[in-house]
């Protein structure tokens, strides 16, 4: 399994475990039939996503061609998220985790292959 971590104003935080959706299947299906998630999915390419029939709100970190941080928004179940233009990728977590992983506008994600 991949992981991530995010550059914090204190260096660079702890890896985080991470699922990579690269195809258009594993895209489509995301995060749904889920009751949670261990650490994160991102999805490439991609630049949004809907939580309709989720079963748990997420946080959604839009990511430029650099994966740095364009946008963080938390949408509950049942939501219909508008594109970002700029967006190439997405990373999905259960609502709050981003915030503990200091995933923020401007923080750069790096992906390590597991």
């Amino acid at each position: 399994m991949a992981t991530f971590t995010t550059d914090t104003a204190r260096g660079t935080s702890e890896p985080v475990p991470l699922e990579l959706a690269t195809t258009a299947r594993a895209r489509r299906r995301g995060l749904l039939g889920r009751s949670g998630i261990e650490g994160a999915l991102l999805l490439t390419p991609a630049n949004s996503v809907h939580t309709l029939g989720m079963r748990f709100a997420i946080d959604v970190a839009y990511l430029d061609r650099s994966s740095r941080v364009l946008a963080v928004r938390t949408m509950r179940p049942g939501r219909l998220g508008l594109p970002r233009p700029r967006a190439r990728q997405i990373l999905e977590a259960e609502a709050g985790a981003m915030r503990r992983w200091g995933v923020r506008r401007g923080a750069r994600i790096t992906v390590q292959d597991g």
